[in-house]
């Protein structure tokens, strides 16, 4: 993942000047986009080999790309004078983007570009599975006539259940609300209120979606939470006459699942525009579904129209411009979070909320009223930190910190410019506090996360700290804790006795998981709830009991698939239990 902060140069030297400032464009790329950047020294040259390009980079200041030119570490190493690489698309996997920004170099994208293509490709694909044109088109052509074996549904009145309420997902709701579907949606970070305003219903559960959807559609980016999120468990929930779609990412529906799930006839069929592989492997899965006769495929034209080719060339070559100009872009894959002026006495506080953001999302996420959107976070800086002139990073890195665990870019893409919108368009409602003094503060600073959360009885507060250049969470929920937030985190809550620490350790141990510390969070009084759990009293019935709490937080290395985390829910005092990666 990037660092939170990179070196910006001084936009008043000369290579950043109007014409002095060359830009070289080896792909095609829109007349429109081109005359954004007249007042710089354009060279177009296309076709380069990567020697002649690795000759020709140290004398640009700019090299707008779009999918065939490879950005590697020796050509940035190359590129003295490089500020600034655009790719006129949303994907950055042909740009070393790590190495981009140990030199400093921003590398800027344009995630919106392709909005309206994807969607409606989503949508071309819906229609053509629901009444066969593929198959229809390939009758014809064979001189056949086949009406009776064609017989289609029609699309109104159906449910259209949709996996991730993202731009291109809720474009799509939208555009099936118009053909009078029923949309049903799953998305635990979505905005309840942006759903509803565009007659989406969220749900709270996969297995709901999956039985109610008559037509699925997923637009989610591919990370490890979503990788084969529909398998063979998830295809035998379905209706025997639902079908699904893919304009996202190959990989989210498991291809070898999703065939035997058509053939077997578990569902009745598919449109795919994406595959794991791209061109399908020679006798791979992903071949075979491109030859089944209930499958509709496209070789990934999801951002293949006029329109979108335009807009993203349009949206890279301004923010070039912006960039070579001095300014900050808007859509940056590795842009800095915190201006350089600022960096040295903010530079840890933005670390420091960052993480907390990430905490949140990953520890509650499974506790009632999980995820992000809709809910109201409060930001409160306590001590020093609350005469700070500008708050703009801090909120930037709470916004990355909170959808940095749901987002394939690790939330590179937000800085202090964009925040806001990405936060209005996840349905983040964020406020900030200050207070100079507190009669309870015991560090130079403080920093609180609070969360109202209609669905629980008090809000889910983290508070944290900065000693020298080192961050600490010093509250966790309702306990009080002190450690450092980084690595992978085992966080149980747990009936606070005698055993339980070595019972966790022996588990964890068995399991080959290395623990590199612990810190058992203890109840202050004021939060002292005591929780009630059953047990079974000398009758055989069910009495409740009130047990003390504590927190157990440890730090591992590593903690591979779910058989860990299962034994330990299983354990009989062990209420909770989330594996964070920080």
């Amino acid at each position: 993942m990037a660092p939170s902060a990179i070196t910006l140069h001084d936009p008043t030297s000369n290579s950043l000047q109007g014409s002095r400032a060359k830009i070289l464009i080896p792909e095609p790329v829109s007349a429109d986009g081109l005359a954004l950047l007249s007042d710089f020294h354009i060279d177009q040259r296309q076709d380069l080999s990567v020697t002649e390009l690795l000759a020709l980079i140290p004398s640009y200041s700019a090299l707008i790309i779009r999918s065939s030119t490879r950005v590697t570490s020796t050509l940035l190493a190359a590129a003295s004078k490089l500020r600034v690489v655009a790719r006129a698309g949303v994907g950055v996997d042909n740009v070393d983007v790590d190495a981009a920004t140990k030199l400093g170099i921003i590398v800027v994208n344009s995630p919106s570009g392709n909005i309206v293509a994807a969607a409606e490709h989503t949508i071309a694909l819906l229609m053509a599975v629901a009444r066969n044109v593929a198959a229809g088109d390939r009758s014809l052509r064979a001189g056949g006539w086949e009406r009776g074996k064609l017989v289609g549904c029609e699309v109104g009145g159906k449910v259209f259940g949709i996996v991730g309420l993202g731009k291109v997902g809720l474009k799509a709701g939208r555009m099936a609300v118009g053909l009078g579907m029923k949309v049903l949606a799953l998305d635990p970070y979505a905005s309840p209120e942006i759903a509803k305003t565009n007659s989406v219903t969220l749900v709270h559960d996969l297995p709901t979606l999956l039985r109610a959807a008559d037509f699925l559609t997923i637009h989610t980016p591919l990370i490890a939470s979503t990788m084969d999120l529909i398998s063979t468990p998830e295809f035998s929930m379905m209706k025997p006459s639902a079908k699904v779609l893919n304009v996202a990412r190959g990989g989210v529906y498991n291809e070898e699942a999703l065939l035997e799930a058509i053939e077997n006839g578990t569902i009745a069929g598919a449109g795919l525009d994406v595959f794991t592989s791209e061109p399908p492997l020679p006798g791979s899965a992903a071949e075979k579904l491109c030859q089944h006769p209930k499958v509709i495929v496209t070789p990934h034209l999801g951002a293949s129209t006029v329109e979108a080719q335009e807009n993203v060339s349009i949206d890279v070559c301004a923010q070039v411009r912006s960039i070579l100009m001095g300014n900050l872009p808007t859509s940056a894959v590795n842009a800095p979070l915190i201006l350089p002026e600022e960096y040295r006495k903010l530079q840890p506080f933005v670390r420091l909320v960052e993480k907390m953001g990430s905490l949140y999302t990953q520890h509650f996420s499974n506790k009632a009223g999980g995820g992000v959107g809709g809910k109201r976070f409060e930001l409160v800086y306590e001590g020093e930190l609350a005469g700070i002139s500008t708050t703009r990073p801090l909120f930037a890195a709470l916004v990355k910190g909170l959808i940095s665990s749901i987002s394939d870019t690790g939330g590179r893409d937000i800085n202090i410019v964009n925040a806001s919108l990405i936060a209005r368009e996840k349905g983040l409602i964020i406020n900030e506090a200050s207070t100079r003094t507190s009669d309870n503060l015991t560090y130079a600073s403080l920093v609180t996360l609070k969360v109202s959360n209609p669905e629980s009885k008090h809000d889910q507060v983290i508070s944290g700290y900065v000693s020298g250049n080192q961050i600490f969470i010093s509250r966790l929920d309702r306990f009080s804790t002190s450690f450092i937030p980084e690595g992978v985190l085992c966080i149980l809550h747990n009936h606070d006795e005698p055993g339980k620490i070595g019972l966790v350790g022996s588990i964890l141990g068995r399991h080959g998981v290395n623990i590199r510390f612990m810190s058992v969070a203890a109840l202050g009084s004021a939060d002292a709830l005591n929780k009630e759990v059953e047990h079974e009293d000398l009758n055989g019935g069910l009495a409740a009991e009130k047990v003390n709490e504590a927190l157990m937080i440890l730090g591992v290395d590593e903690i591979g698939g779910k058989a860990v985390e299962k034994e330990l829910r299983a354990e009989k005092g062990i209420f909770d239990i989330s594996i964070v990666r920080l």
